[in-house]
């Protein structure tokens, strides 16, 4: 399987612009430039999307570990903080903290830690990311 999403870029650093658009759809010439990398401006950045894939792929794995344990959540709440540093001459993601909140019945803290954290490590894009990487996972009664 193969999923392909684009990028376009006109002019320097500072004063260009862009759009991003995915296969799906989802994003369709979506803007973004410096301003809404480091300048905190509405649009996108590429943070912001690896955030959002990030964590929807850890929820999606954590319900695939919990389906081979038994359990259904009734519902899984991942937020990604994606952490670009200044390194060098550039910048680099340096870690990436998941705060998950997940009602499971059937469950205890302990189980759900350990199949919160194995999904951490297996979710594909926790694999391909080069950056320290936290869980918080807090189990709702």
């Amino acid at each position: 399987m193969k999923k392909t999403a684009s990028a376009v870029w006109q002019g320097t650093l500072k004063e260009g612009k862009g759009t991003i658009s995915t296969q799906s759809g989802a994003l369709k010439e979506n803007p973004y430039g410096f301003n809404t990398r480091f300048e905190d401006q509405p649009g996108t950045n590429p943070e912001e999307l690896i955030g959002a894939a990030h964590a929807g792929c850890f929820s999606m794995a954590l319900s695939n570990i919990l389906g081979g344990a038994g359990l259904t959540a009734d519902r899984i709440e991942t937020k990604a903080v994606v952490t670009l540093d200044k390194e060098g001459d550039g910048f680099a993601i340096t870690a990436i903290e998941l705060t998950l909140n997940a009602k499971i019945p059937g469950t205890n803290d302990a189980q759900f830690q350990d199949l919160a954290n194995q999904a951490k490590v297996g979710c594909p894009v926790s694999k391909v990311l080069n950056a320290k990487i936290t869980l918080n996972a807090t189990l709702e009664s």
